[in-house]
């Protein structure tokens, strides 16, 4: 078959695989393929077990496989063929030298740079997908520009702006997509290419275009807009439980103000994923290099006030517990960031069970999705085991903490739950999910974020 375009993307995960799949199904006359290094990412994206879980995704790719959606990892062969490529590789925040603990990792996107220019014999689009520093567009032109072959490369950005749970609703129907191009006749040309592969689903009002730089900064200030709206109303949650206040309260009545709005500020455990701290961080590193010390100290609390707020979690278990948690079995219910997805990246539950095992508990974990990544992320680490089952996990319980918003367990049945428990049975909601005064009435002792404990003086 003939294709009017080929797309390829360079990293198959979170971000690419979702994208390309959704552009795949919009754009039928083109051919969009996925490629990586890692032979078994590729594998699961051809088989009937994909590598990453989103509802609704599983159906796209099965609907465009084979037909004009491909997963390979002959890297060289497709850039070689592509007219536009998206580069979707990981970009972590650095663990060594200059900048470690904050800066992004630029290693992985300039190896993708480089090889880019090496396979490549003609013209090409180059499309930023990851989240990058601003101003590195600049310095991926000058990589790709830097022979003197007759190839012209342009560079765009297109940064992603999805929530894992909600990544293929975010493409089909997305607030707004972003290309940033560089304010020359070629730029131009490039984002009205670009642009052209968005309208066909998406609206032209729903499209914006700015600069390059723009477009690089504005996904790091989304996400940490984002992410200071949950720490803010972790913060107040804590402020409500010493007053008597109730957190969904506020919430609900400064949510009604149009200015504020209601979205993100739901209390809970804490923000994880692979995005919110790494950008945050990104963030501040970037104010520090260009000496707004001030700035990046305001950014900067953002995350500390996440992590104080999954240690918070952690300590008034123990406080309510008798003081000691030693020896008891403790039920973690959800490892994944958030419902909906099986990514554990930066999840509150990881540092929850952490401090579970240093206080000498026997911790076990259940989720309907994570499980796997759970394993992975606590490998090594002591007394703790893995539940399919959450019932079995509860049998002889001293306490459940629920971590991930998950659905499905407001649909568990808590008389059951109680009876299974040792008691007194503590439930300690970290994501304010379920019932309390119903779990209350049927025995527990109930501990949600940002509201007055309700216990019980004797086992009921």
């Amino acid at each position: 078959m003939d294709f009017e375009k080929r797309i390829l993307c360079i990293g198959a995960g979170y971000v690419g695989g979702p994208t390309m799949a959704v552009i795949a199904d919009k754009c039928p006359g083109y051919r969009v393929e996925l490629v990586d290094i890692s032979e078994e990412r590729i594998r699961r994206w051809n088989s009937d077990d994909l590598p990453i879980y989103e509802p609704g995704l599983d159906e796209i790719v099965k609907r465009n496989r084979g037909k004009n959606l491909f997963f390979t990892t002959d890297i060289p062969r497709a850039i070689a063929e592509a007219d536009i490529i998206f580069v979707s590789v990981n970009t972590p925040t650095k663990t060594f030298g200059q900048g470690a603990g904050q800066a992004a990792d630029l290693q992985y996107w300039e190896k993708t740079a480089r090889e880019i220019l090496r396979h490549s014999k003609t013209d090409k689009i180059v499309v930023e997908k990851s989240t990058l520093p601003v101003r590195t567009a600049e310095a991926m032109e000058r990589i790709l520009n830097s022979r003197r072959e007759g190839v012209h490369f342009e560079v765009l950005s297109n940064p992603e702006f999805l929530a894992e749970g909600t990544a293929v609703e975010d493409l089909l129907d997305p607030d707004r997509v972003l290309v940033g191009c560089m304010n020359t006749e070629s730029g131009r040309r490039a984002c009205e290419d670009l642009e052209a592969v968005y309208r066909h689903w998406v609206e032209p009002s729903h499209i914006l275009r700015t600069n390059v730089w723009s477009a690089e900064l504005s996904k790091l200030v989304a996400n940490a807009f984002l992410a200071q709206r949950i720490s803010s109303i972790n913060g107040i949650s804590a402020l409500c439980e010493k007053t008597e206040a109730d957190v969904d309260e506020v919430s609900r009545a400064i949510g009604f103000d149009s200015r504020i709005g209601s979205r993100f500020l739901r209390a809970g455990v804490g923000f994880g994923g692979s995005c919110f701290k790494k950008d945050i961080l990104n963030l501040v590193y970037i104010c520090r290099q260009h000496g707004l010390e001030e700035v990046a100290q305001y950014w900067e609390q953002v995350v500390r006030i996440n992590f104080w707020q999954h240690d918070r979690f952690v300590s008034n278990m123990i406080s309510e517990m008798f003081n000691t948690i030693a020896g008891k079995v403790m039920v973690v219910m959800g490892f994944a960031f958030k419902a909906n997805t099986g990514d554990t990246r930066e999840s509150p539950a990881i540092r929850v069970v952490q401090r579970l095992v240093e206080e000498c508990a026997c911790v076990r974990v259940t989720d309907p999705k994570a499980l796997g990544n759970a394993r992975r992320d606590l490998e090594g680490v002591e007394y703790v085991s893995f539940y399919d089952d959450p019932y079995e996990a509860l049998e002889g319980a001293h306490a459940l903490a629920l971590v991930t918003d998950w659905a499905c367990y407001r649909d568990l049945d808590y008389r059951r739950v109680y009876q299974l428990m040792e008691k007194p049975a503590f439930l300690f909601d970290g994501r304010n999910l379920l019932d309390h005064e119903a779990l209350f009435d049927i025995g527990f002792n109930v501990y949600p974020i940002g509201k007055a404990p309700l216990r019980h003086l004797t086992v009921k």
